[in-house]
Formats: C-alpha cells, sequence, structure tokens
C-alpha cells in the first residue's frame, strides 16, 4: 500500500474543498444567513451525496479498469483533459467571491439536508470529477479497485466534511475577512488553477 499517494490524494481533496466553489459557497451562505446549524445541516447533506457518486463510479470504472491497460490510459487521459478544463474555465472566471444573501429562504434543517443530497446526487458533474480524479490515485496492488476506489471516496467525504464544516462554523469570520481583503478571490482563483492543473499532471504520471 502506497501511504505518500493516499496522503497526496487528501491533500488535493482538502486543496478543492477550500478552493471556492458553487457547494461551500452556498454552505457559506446557508451558515451566515440562518446559522451554524443550518451550514452544518446543508454540509451533511452534500457529503452523504457524495456515497452515491463514489458507488457508480467504482462499480462502473473497476471493471474497465481490471480488463484493459489501454483502456485505464484513456480514461487518464481523460481525467487530466477534464482536470485541465476546469483550470482553464477558473482562469477565465472571475476573481471575486459573490457573497450576496439577498435571495437565500428560510428553511429547516431537515429541508436542508435533503436539499443538499439532492443537489449532489442529481450532479452528473460529480460522477465525473470522481471519474476524472479517483483512477490516478489507485494506491494498493493488494486491494481490489472496487475497494480503493471505496477508500478514495470515504477519504475525500471524510476531508470535505471537515472543510465545509469548519466553513459553516467559521462562516462570520471567513465572509468579514473576503469582504475586507479584496485580493482573496485572486488568490483563490489561482489555487484552483494551481490544483487543477497539478492533479491532472499527477494523474498522467501515475501507473496502474
Amino acid at each position: 500500500m502506497n501511504t505518500d499517494v493516499l496522503i497526496s490524494f487528501a491533500f488535493a481533496s482538502a486543496a478543492l474543498a477550500i478552493a471556492p466553489g458553487p457547494d461551500n459557497i452556498y454552505v457559506l451562505l446557508q451558515s451566515i444567513t440562518h446559522g451554524k446549524k443550518f451550514g452544518l445541516a446543508t454540509v451533511a447533506g452534500l457529503i452523504t451525496g457524495c456515497l452515491v457518486h463514489t458507488s457508480l463510479v467504482a462499480f462502473g470504472i473497476s471493471a474497465i479498469i481490471r480488463q484493459s491497460d489501454v483502456l485505464f490510459f484513456i480514461i487518464k487521459l481523460f481525467g487530466a483533459a477534464y482536470l485541465l478544463y476546469l483550470a482553464y474555465k477558473v482562469y477565465c472566471g472571475a476573481a471575486e467571491v459573490n457573497l450576496s444573501v439577498n435571495a437565500i429562504p428560510q428553511k429547516t434543517v431537515k429541508q436542508l439536508f435533503r436539499q443538499g443530497f439532492i443537489m449532489n446526487v442529481l450532479n452528473p458533474k460529480v460522477s465525473i470529477f470522481f471519474l476524472a480524479f479517483f483512477p490516478g490515485f489507485l494506491f494498493s496492488s493488494t486491494l481490489s479497485i472496487l475497494q480503493q476506489f471505496y477508500i478514495l471516496g470515504f477519504i475525500f467525504m471524510a476531508v470535505s466534511f471537515l472543510v465545509f464544516a469548519l466553513i459553516a462554523l467559521l462562516a462570520g469570520s471567513i465572509s468579514m475577512y473576503i469582504k475586507q481583503h479584496q485580493g482573496v478571490g485572486l488568490f483563490l482563483k489561482w489555487l484552483q488553477i494551481i490544483v487543477f492543473t497539478g492533479i491532472a499532471i499527477f494523474i498522467l504520471l501515475s501507473e496502474k
């Protein structure tokens, strides 16, 4: 078992969770507007939805990888290309972090959990991202590919939950800091570009 790969995966997952995207911005806004409990309910729903995507990718891709080295190489190329595409989209986008709270309706904790879960499950981009992200971080020659995908999925969920929960708990301070420091948006933008590009290169260099 290659623990260095797992550590690299955990750090990459943390960087991706920290970089501003629709999920963590939504968590931040719920926490700012309605309180930490509501932000944490949203986090729980979003992370639970990742189980569905992990299963879809694990069962679908593990069989393909077992059958053909060529197909595995094609999957790696797809993954690297998709991540470079995400980096390009971030590069072309604005650097500002929008924290407008004008149009966020009040919902119960149960409603927010369900909404976070449905938002994640019904977003096909999550499965596509997992498909691009996970194959480059296979870490064991003794565990089955299915087991490795689930381990990577649970690590991703655990790391993302910790980061998102911190965002929910520290929402007020984070919001104030972003508003007071205009350059933070540019920093976070380039953080995303570097992370996506770095993971793409790692995937290309990884072996089965």
